[in-house]
């Protein structure tokens, strides 16, 4: 963040509290005005007290306004300061607390810093010369009024030193405190940004999170509903073709699609109670598995979808999460060899171990896939192997059909798959 971006609007309480303190230093600087008359300041010198209520007015009253024209009301309290002591106006308190409070705005408001640097610079510096030109006037005054110029240093030295280190103090603090009040409403300025940024980016991810979960659930539902429906459709479609022909074929192959209703309803009742427990990060208590597999070709050749199924290698025990993508990969590419492989497709299923990885091939003979944009299928099956850290090989075989092959990092130890 730029200084000139720290743009502060001013607020109905500050604009009030302005109000208040003109009004506040207004009757204070009467007051002050008129027990310095009495006490005879400057002696029968003093100018006529009419006067010095107009002093008083346009030194204070433009306070109420500091924070909307701050330059603008320096320079007029300065300017005023300067023609209400040169005309020996009796109020020596409150102006310097109207100038200070003035200089001290200049610092803490103005965005442009440069400019707010020349106006509290060129102020200062005006006082000074003219704190010199007064001194001097004073040190060659013929009359001797004043302290003694007598020695080598002499009272009027002492004088002169004391006015120049009390204003040095007086500007000097002006223009530091104003410095630091605007330091640290840039860095509140700063620390409001960043945690507004920081609630936006918790605000995005929380959102990203929702999709991501809403693409994990999709996903699920995908696997589970397009396997068995598919399954549902050929076997409902063979009932409907030996109907009259042979009941008893047709009647097995209803059987069948009521057994694969059951299945996807077991399935997505599992999925939904793995989805309300808020603990399930890792489909741990799934009793989809590496050694479901046989299942699942059994189910793909009862199915009107021949398959075969080998294992190379000597199996390793899993992790959870990679059996069941593992086991999800091989029932979408099934399922897709057999919605797009055609009635002549088959399928060869090859589970493979070595060295430190596991590898799953599903390999159809039928068609290739209509060209066109990738559904949920591949996306998912791609996301399931990123997510068991290995990679996907989906497309076209160089002889016919369609190949999907995932490989993934598997433990080194040996054993029986459970």
């Amino acid at each position: 963040m730029r200084t000139t971006d720290l743009e502060r609007p001013m607020t109905a309480e500050q604009r009030r509290g302005d109000a208040w303190l003109a009004v506040g230093l207004l009757l204070s600087a009467i007051i002050s005005a008129w027990l310095g008359k009495v006490a005879g300041f400057y002696g029968e010198n003093t100018p006529a007290f009419g006067w010095a209520l107009v002093y008083v007015a346009a030194l204070t009253l433009p306070l109420a306004l500091r924070r909307r024209y701050p330059e603008l009301t320096l320079i007029v309290v300065a300017l005023t300061f300067f023609v209400g002591v040169s005309a020996r106006i009796p109020e020596v308190y409150v102006s310097n607390v109207a100038i200070f409070i003035a200089m001290y705005t200049v610092g803490a408001w103005v965005p442009d810093r440069r400019r707010a640097t020349i106006v509290r610079l060129a102020v200062i510096a005006g006082m000074f010369i003219w704190l010199l030109v007064v001194t001097f006037q004073a040190a060659i005054d013929p009359d001797g009024a004043g302290p003694s110029r007598a020695g080598l240093f002499s009272p009027f030295a002492a004088w002169m030193i004391i006015q120049f280190l009390v204003n040095a103090a007086f500007f000097g603090g002006a223009y530091f405190f104003g410095e630091k009040a605007w330091a640290d409403a840039r860095s509140r300025a700063v620390l409001q940004e960043r945690t507004f940024e920081l609630e936006r980016e918790r605000e995005l991810t929380a959102a990203q999170a929702v999709a991501l979960d809403r693409v994990r659930i999709a996903r699920e539902l995908h696997d589970v509903v397009a396997h068995h429906v598919s399954a549902m459709g050929v076997q409902a479609g063979a009932a409907r073709t030996v109907l009259d022909a042979d009941p008893t074929a047709a009647r097995a192959a209803l059987v069948t699609v009521e057994s694969s209703a059951r299945e996807a309803l077991t399935e997505l009742r599992q999925l939904l109670e793995t989805l309300r427990t808020p603990d399930a990060d890792t489909p741990a208590a799934s009793t989809v598995r590496v050694d479901s597999l046989p299942e699942l070709i059994a189910h793909a050749n009862d199915n009107g979808l021949p398959t075969t199924f080998s294992v190379v290698g000597e199996p390793v025990e899993l992790p959870e999460l990679v059996q069941v993508n593992l086991y999800r990969i091989a029932q979408e590419a099934l399922t897709n060899a057999r919605r797009h492989g055609g009635p002549d497709a088959a399928a060869d299923v090859r589970l493979r171990f070595d060295d430190g990885f596991v590898e799953l091939e599903v390999a159809n003979s039928g068609r290739e896939h209509v060209a066109g944009r990738a559904g949920l299928g591949i996306v998912g099956m791609r996301e399931r192997a990123a997510a068991s850290g290995g990679s996907l090989e989906a497309g076209p075989r160089g002889r016919g059909g369609f190949l999907v092959r995932v490989r993934v990092p598997a433990p080194h130890s040996s054993g029986a798959t459970s």
